[in-house]
């Protein structure tokens, strides 16, 4: 049995009843990673020393009949915005390299932590989260494992990469306009944007803190949801968190999809869809049966507002760097940001109070509607270095464009279950799709997700790394 293969519900079964130990699976996961990371580059920095601590603990707990926490012994990572005690938050950056270590874990690694999962590494990102293909210039671009000339997408690639190559079951990530839901679908895993304020963002770097959410990736649907619950809950230090109680999904995973008003988003969705994109759309609609054609409204109004905000926010967090440090950033962002720390202050305002409106009409489309189901990527994964992509006709720049489709439901704050699914016209490559839902109600979206897997139509598929 290949331990590094199996998903969260088998390593915790498995630990339970004695087939492994803890510390045989992160031993697997260890190998594995040193095995493939060299070719893929997802991870950053690895943490040994406490995550064989935490597998001893694990199996300490387990040989004194203590009872196990629902992800004991489970590897995962995290994406290297994330705070670890002792170490350097990178984000991406080596603007970042000379700051003092952090303090204590984030927030979430303690979730994690505590639900018994073990943390074994840091993952790459863009730098600073600001960029849709993770091309880092200071730690190399991250791979993606089903075509190493490809991209894995980003902001949170390595979390995904790491995840789709079978380095670990579990990764967390963030998503401000894509950044789970983009490599999730480039490089097919399951991935979850939760309701914007579901989770505590304490001892995170920031992007755009007006639109930041935290999340995660996958082997399984089962594994994404136990995850999911792990993360959940209120933390009254972060002030962004408006979670008032745990609102578990794991228990609905059964429940299937029956009375579920579940519609297609048409439009904006449509018109910056490659074929192979609306192929897994339809896919997916035609295994949930009666699906209805609907208009997501504003989106492309959404998307542009969502840039603004996007790059005042970062501009102006950023403004130092830029004034004493702009040799040492990533080039790719530099420009960005320095638009963005111009950009009229009019504007800015303009675009929140748009935001508004538009959320306004967005939770009233939720009135007739349950579930919505669109695109995750306009295209499958392109080849590391692409500046262009053509969707339908339209000539477009490709790492600003990665995220079009996602932009506009992160804007409105919707939760998102990324499926990762594979379009026969794509070479190989998946291409997911977003299962999108009314604000706090990630239960209907993991139901359609559920239904979706149970069909054959959602799956994973293992790289020859």
């Amino acid at each position: 049995m290949s331990l590094n293969a199996l998903a969260p519900s088998e390593v915790t079964q498995g630990i339970a009843q004695g087939k492994f130990s803890a510390a045989q699976v992160l031993d697997a996961s260890i190998a594995r990673i040193e095995a493939a990371n060299a070719r893929v580059n997802a991870f950053t920095a690895m943490h040994l020393e406490r995550a064989r601590n935490q597998a001893q603990t694990i199996d300490g707990w387990r040989a004194t009949g203590k009872p196990l926490p629902p992800l004991a012994g489970v590897p995962f990572a995290v994406k290297n915005m994330f705070d670890v005690q002792g170490e350097v938050t990178l984000a991406g950056s080596v603007v970042n390299r000379t700051n003092p270590a952090a303090a204590s874990d984030a927030f979430l690694i303690q979730r994690m932590c505590a639900a018994g999962a073990v943390l074994v590494g840091s993952l790459n990102m863009d730098e600073f989260a600001y960029g849709f293909t993770t091309e880092n210039t200071h730690y190399g671009a991250c791979a993606n494992p089903h075509d190493l000339t490809c991209i894995s997408g980003g902001s949170s690639g390595g979390s995904a990469a790491a995840v789709a190559a079978g380095m670990v079951p579990l990764a967390l990530g963030s998503d401000t306009n894509g950044s789970i839901r983009v490599p999730a679908s480039l490089c097919g895993v399951w991935g979850v944007k939760p309701t914007f304020g579901r989770l505590s963002r304490r001892g995170t770097y920031p992007f755009v803190e007006s639109i930041d959410h935290l999340g995660g990736f996958a082997n399984s649907l089962e594994g994404l949801a136990t995850l999911y619950d792990a993360l959940q809950g209120p933390d009254a230090r972060d002030p962004g968190c408006h979670a008032k109680k745990l609102e578990p999904v794991s228990p609905v995973l059964s429940l299937g999809t029956e009375g579920l008003r579940i519609g297609v988003l048409t439009g904006f969705f449509e018109e910056n869809a490659s074929p192979q994109a609306l192929e897994v759309v339809d896919l997916a609609a035609r295994q949930l049966g009666n699906v209805a054609r609907v208009e997501w409204p504003d989106a492309g109004l959404a998307r542009m507002a969502a840039f603004i905000v996007t790059a005042s926010e970062g501009g102006a967090l950023h403004l130092n760097h830029l004034r004493t440090q702009i040799e040492d950033m990533e080039p790719l962002s530099v420009d960005r940001f320095m638009a963005g720390a111009i950009l009229p202050a009019a504007w800015y305002i303009k675009a929140q109070r748009f935001r508004r409106m538009y959320r306004d009409k967005v939770n009233t489309l939720f009135e007739n509607w349950d579930v919505l189901i669109a695109p995750a990527t306009p295209v499958s994964a392109p080849t590391i270095g692409t500046e262009w992509l053509d969707i339908q006709g339209q000539r477009l720049p490709s790492r600003a464009s990665m995220g079009m489709l996602t932009q506009p439901v992160s804007f409105a704050g919707c939760p998102v279950v990324a499926a990762p699914l594979w379009p026969t016209s794509s070479h190989g490559m998946p291409l997911g799709i977003q299962i999108i839902a009314a604000p706090w109600r990630e239960d209907l979206a993991f139901r359609v997700a559920r239904a979706l897997e149970s069909s054959g139509v959602c799956c994973l598929k293992k790289v020859g790394l």
